[in-house]
């Protein structure tokens, strides 16, 4: 029996295995990733902010208006940001052409203000928000990156975020975890 090609064989099998294993990590660790389908697709708690919204065909309006302000590198950062983020049904409840206009170069303030009213810092849960609002007898005011605070309060188990024009919006999908933090999204777009 030749032992050397016996020996050769078996540390190239091992070799391929190897090889194999280590190739498919990546695609074994994020199919084991525990993730919420938000806009018909898996958010993956090991993506960031901006890379989870653009797979959610019910963010493409949000995801437009990011990039028209300029916030892209901002939310991809490491954070951690709590993301209050508005389906294209929010956006569309605005009154016609308001989307259109805020997308223009002429108003990236004003885009960047509303949007940033929508990201507080840190990374908080609903189960944070539902504790610290049943500490705070029945309401909880958290700072926005923008500068305004949004008032948090619940109605039942349902949670909901009011801002400072009194617009009241649900909380439809909470913790959807990402590598930087956390989205809930929201039913209506806040302004400050």
């Amino acid at each position: 029996m030749n032992y050397s090609k016996i020996t050769t064989a078996a540390l190239a099998l091992t070799l391929t295995i190897a090889f194999a294993t280590q190739s498919c990590a990546p695609m074994n660790n994020m199919a084991q990733e525990k993730t919420v389908r938000v806009g018909g697709a898996p958010m993956y708690p090991s993506k960031n902010i901006v890379e989870n919204a653009m797979n959610s065909k019910d963010h493409t309006t949000l995801v437009a208006a990011v990039k028209a302000a300029g916030l892209v590198e901002t939310l991809q950062s490491e954070g951690p940001f709590t993301v209050f983020a508005p389906t294209n049904a929010a956006f569309n409840k605005l009154p016609a052409g308001t989307v259109e206009t805020l997308v223009k170069p002429e108003n990236k303030a004003m885009l960047t203000n509303i949007l940033t009213y929508h990201v507080v810092p840190g990374k908080i849960s609903a189960k944070d928000l539902s504790m610290w609002i049943k500490k705070n007898d029945g309401k909880y005011m958290a700072k926005t990156v923008q500068g305004e605070e949004l008032t948090f309060w619940m109605k039942g188990m349902d949670l909901y975020v009011t801002d400072s024009k009194n617009n009241t919006a649900k909380i439809t999908t909470a913790d959807v975890n990402q590598s930087n933090g956390v989205i809930h999204v929201i039913d209506t777009v806040l302004m400050p």
